[in-house]
Order: structure tokens, then sequence, then C-alpha cells
């Protein structure tokens, strides 16, 4: 069997070589994390999405495309392991007045890494479900502001966005 330094004296640039890091020494702890994105659109396109269309409702479609979202984050991201989730959720914000829609997730779990991908993902696959249908009304959609907002848990400690 090969370990890691043979791999190391075999090929030496195995230190820059993609991984994921183990975690399996570090500690279970409750982890949460919070994220959130705008999609900006004209007010005419955000009172489309917010009446429905043919498609149906694409706040609820979206809220459910940011489930799976936070579902599927370790097979769209190489460095992000399985995390047992124990809940998230996804809300979908319209002011129809602005032309714009909050897209704020919460993810939480009891493992040894924490959710800060899962959160961001979430909010990044709903804000893209929004952009999906709004396309179709405005060509000049656009989502901004995908960011942290907060996480807790796990060695490195609490972060709040200023």
């Amino acid at each position: 069997m090969t370990t890691h330094g043979d791999a190391e004296r075999i090929r030496p640039d195995i230190q820059r070589a993609a991984r994921m890091v183990d975690v399996g020494a570090k500690e279970i702890t409750d982890r949460e994390a919070e994220a959130e994105c705008i999609v900006t659109m004209s007010i005419e396109a955000c009172a489309q999405l917010v009446a429905g269309t043919p498609k149906g409702n694409p706040v609820e479609a979206a809220r459910v495309a940011g489930l799976i979202g936070v579902k599927r984050t370790p097979d769209l991201l190489p460095f992000c392991h399985p995390v047992a989730v124990t809940g998230a959720e996804v809300h979908v914000e319209p002011d129809a007045g602005s032309g714009q829609i909050r897209v704020w997730t919460r993810v939480r779990a009891r493992d040894r890494t924490g959710v800060e991908m899962e959160a961001l993902t979430a909010a990044a696959v709903a804000a893209l479900s929004l952009y999906d249908t709004a396309k179709a009304f405005d060509r000049g959609a656009r989502i901004d502001g995908l960011r942290l907002l907060t996480k807790s848990g796990g060695k490195s400690g609490d972060y709040s966005a200023p």
C-alpha cells in the first residue's frame, strides 16, 4: 500500500495536487451558516415572477431548487465533504416595487466540518432558478451579492458579515 509520504517521493508535485482534507480527527459539533444574494430585474419581470408563469410558481420552484442545492453541494464542489445536514431553509423574498428578489438561506448540521458552502450553494442555485424564469421577461436580469452572512460552530469560531 502506498502512503502519502511514498506518493511525495514518487511524485514531487503531490503537495499541490487537489485532495480533500482529512477531517476525521475533528470534533463533531453543531454547525450553522446563513447566506444571501439578490436577483435584480425590471419591475415588470419581477411582477411576472410573483404572479406566476405558465411553468408554475417561480418563487416556490426557486425554494425547492435551493434545497436541492444544499443536498448536491459535495457533488458540485470538489473539496466539499458530504455533511450530515440536519435542517435547511430557503427564503425567497420578492420586492416587486424595486424589481429585486432576495434569496436568504440557513443550513444546519452536526458534523466535523461546516456548512458555509451548502448555504452559499443553496442561495446561488435558488437565484439561478429565478434567473432562468426572469430571462424570458428581462434579458438584463442579474444576480448580485452572493455572500456568507453568518457561520457558527467549529474550530474557527463564529463569523458575522459586517
